[in-house]
């Protein structure tokens, strides 16, 4: 299944400007919370020569745009509903509310999973999200 992103920044140039100069394919994976910041989650298959991160994270403070450590993307649940394309959504931050018309809805974030409908569980893991299981606790 498709599962859909709404990246706070622009995520190809990104790819493209860390691809060229860290010298290794950066990609996007996630856009999730980051302390009280959403940002932008993206994967390198080696670790940083000088930092030892695999993940990097893009975020905004006002017009400011940082850099963080992301390697805890791993650790992190992303429930996911299916939306009205029939493409899988999940909620970015705590109070990232979606709802669809076929009667899904989810909200929390990385905090906590309120939902209505199916709830598949996926994890981030080797910069890919990848199935988990189904949430039993609807």
């Amino acid at each position: 299944m498709i599962i859909k992103h709404y990246p706070i920044t622009k995520i190809e140039q990104a790819e493209k400007v860390y691809s060229e100069k860290d010298g290794v394919v950066v990609k996007h994976v996630c856009t999730t919370e980051f302390g009280d910041v959403t940002a932008d989650i993206f994967y390198r298959e080696t670790p940083h020569p000088e930092f030892g991160n695999r993940y990097f994270c893009l975020f905004f403070r006002g017009d400011d745009l940082y850099v963080a450590n992301a390697d805890y993307v791993e650790k992190l649940n992303f429930g996911m509903i299916e939306n009205d394309e029939g493409q899988l959504e999940y909620s970015q931050s705590r109070h990232d509310y979606k709802s669809f018309n076929n009667g899904n809805m989810i909200d929390g974030g990385r905090d906590y999973i309120r939902s209505s409908g199916e709830v598949k569980i996926f994890r981030v893991q080797d910069g890919e999200m990848r199935y988990y299981g189904v949430d039993r606790n609807e």
